[in-house]
């Protein structure tokens, strides 16, 4: 009875479909007022909408017809109509599989989610649009989960009651409190401290202007190469990700690898520095930490790393420094970092000529692009890990968020000057003027990348949702020297933070040179365990040869000022 109910209601559903004037049903020609055709989708698109709808019908009558199945005292069958995306840690708790009302709940919003990204999917617009409709598409049903709101979270109605109501009320508290603060509290805050729990390692700043700190690391080996690693970090965020605790810390595995590390720790941007332009970024930031760290090594070359804008930063910085004859630089490394701009992955979505016009004419000659902003943007791009599962444990649940290193450094934001950032957006991500050669002047330098002939180890991350793999590989057919291409499993935080000790994850190495990202991932082969192992084998090839560690930091030139991490890093974003 149950099946026949269903397959009748589907044939009714169907027929009722075909006899609506849906602006994408085959058969149909669709005219604007003055009797213009219009295609509301693209070619080949009525078939995917045909497909799409049907799927649709028959997920909601399968769903129904479990629904009236239980409600005539059946048992219906035991396997759902839809299922969860792997990972998808949203409906975990048993109330959702095992109450009836519950579970219709959560597979009805999963169907009603699929339809949305197929029309999505059918709609005449080109790939930018489409990118934007298919990105804020997936925020609205994120949004609407019936996880995210409390009458339609089981979970939440059972802390309740077992709580008298008091979990409601923490959370309420702790919505006031996010409120005063203008984020969403993502971890413990008072469970960490820059200097004492995090960036812990020890060294001391050897050298500062406004725009920076270097740190010097303390030596872990009797014994170092004589060209020391000197690391840029990105500006729009701390440099301590790279240091977070001595378990996973990048920093300590590079000197216990028998390397003199230098860590570049820009300055939070404030009203003081609200004028600083990409220029001084280079000039007075890359190239001046480049000269201080070869200074008080006294090596013949440095090796240089940047990771994400710190490497766009980096390889700008070398493109003229290689133009005006410094080759001071031995190799370079670049960790998830973008040269072309072409395919900017989600954070695309959010530049255009009108929004970078408007930064330009507000903060383009001076301000401050506020942190928070800048956070609560990547924070989107990742709805699901982390708006809303903090949303659901901390103001529904009236939990307190646990204590995570990396979430700490995370909800750790910094200003960047106006004008720097503003030109950052428009020549690179709007434009995408660095991969053309002659088309961008730094510090008085036509810049080309292909002048960037000295050895370089290039890092992707499979999951990234900031630095697509796919555009950061383009760089290996941008820079002029050798190159090894490296992907490693995971995202832009995790699939870097892969600490050696624990050789976790895997990573892609060997793939042939060819034109073609996804071509030379065919050809690669999937080696186990952290990239870290891996790269310190290649950078050793560059490191020159072994003397003997200095015990005292700086020089007489750059003497220490204060140990690390130093007071620029300790200053936190208004």
């Amino acid at each position: 009875m149950p099946d026949e109910f269903a397959t009748g209601l589907l044939a009714s559903s169907f027929n009722f479909w075909r006899g609506l004037p849906l602006t994408n049903r085959p058969d149909m020609t669709v005219t604007d007022a003055e009797g213009n055709e219009i295609h509301p989708v693209e070619s080949g698109a009525p078939s995917i909408m045909m497909r799409a709808q049907t799927r649709y019908w028959q997920q909601q009558t399968g769903l129904w017809s479990s629904v009236l199945t239980r409600a005539l005292g059946a048992q219906p069958g035991t396997n759902p109509v839809v299922e969860p995306a792997r990972g998808d840690r949203r409906f975990h708790g048993e109330e959702w599989s095992g109450n009836g009302w519950f579970g219709f709940l959560k597979e009805n919003y999963l169907i009603n989610a699929q339809m949305l990204e197929d029309m999505t999917e059918a709609s005449a617009l080109n790939e930018k649009e489409k990118h934007k409709l298919r990105f804020y598409m997936r925020q609205f049903i994120d949004l609407a989960s019936p996880a995210n709101f409390a009458a339609t979270n089981p979970e939440v109605i059972r802390r309740a009651l077992e709580t008298s109501g008091s979990s409601l009320l923490a959370g309420f508290t702790h919505l006031l409190e996010d409120m005063k603060q203008g984020t969403i509290s993502i971890t413990d805050q008072s469970a960490f401290e820059v200097g004492r729990s995090v960036a812990v390692s020890e060294g001391s700043v050897v050298f500062e202007n406004d725009l920076f700190q270097l740190i010097q690391y303390a030596p872990l080996t009797p014994t170092v190469a004589a060209r020391p690693l000197v690391i840029v970090p990105p500006c729009i965020n701390k440099f301590y990700i790279l240091d977070l605790q001595p378990q996973n810390s990048f920093v300590r595995f590079a000197t216990e690898q028998g390397h003199t590390v230098f860590m570049v720790s820009w300055r939070n941007a404030d009203a003081q520095t609200a004028q600083t332009s990409w220029d001084d970024y280079l000039e007075h930031g890359v190239m001046k930490a480049i000269d201080v760290a070869r200074t008080i090594s006294r090596a013949d070359q440095v090796n240089a790393l940047g990771w994400c804008v710190g490497g766009t930063m980096l390889s700008s910085a070398l493109a003229v420094m290689r133009a005006n004859g410094d080759e001071s630089v031995s190799s370079v490394t670049l960790l998830t970092s973008l040269l072309d701009f072409s395919e900017p992955g989600d954070l695309g979505v959010f530049i255009d000529e009108a929004g970078v016009a408007m930064r330009e004419q507000s903060i383009g000659r001076g301000g401050l692009y506020p942190g928070r902003e800048l956070g609560f943007t990547f924070q989107t791009l990742r709805a699901n890990d982390l708006i809303w599962p903090y949303v659901v444990n901390n103001y529904l649940k009236g939990k307190t968020p646990a204590a995570f290193d990396l979430l700490y450094w995370n909800a750790d934001t910094t200003n960047l000057p106006g004008p720097m950032y503003s030109w950052y957006l428009r020549n690179m991500y709007l434009e995408n003027n660095l991969r053309v050669p002659g088309k961008l002047t730094m510090c008085g330098t036509a810049v080309d990348l292909q002048r960037i002939d000295m050895p370089s180890y290039l890092l992707a991350t499979q999951e990234d949702h900031i630095v697509p793999w796919q555009s950061a590989w383009r760089s290996t057919q941008l820079l002029g020297g050798q190159v090894e291409f490296v992907l490693g499993a995971s995202g832009h935080i995790a699939g870097v933070i892969n600490p050696a000790s624990k050789n976790k994850r895997s990573y892609w190495t060997s793939g042939e040179s060819v034109s073609d990202a996804d071509a030379w991932l065919a050809s690669a082969e999937e080696q186990p365990g952290s990239w870290w192992n891996h790269w310190i084998v290649w950078l050793k090839q560059h490191a020159g040869e072994q003397v003997k560690a200095r015990t005292r930091l700086g020089s007489t030139k750059h003497r220490p000022i204060e140990p690390a991490p130093g007071r620029y890093v300790k200053v936190r974003a208004d």
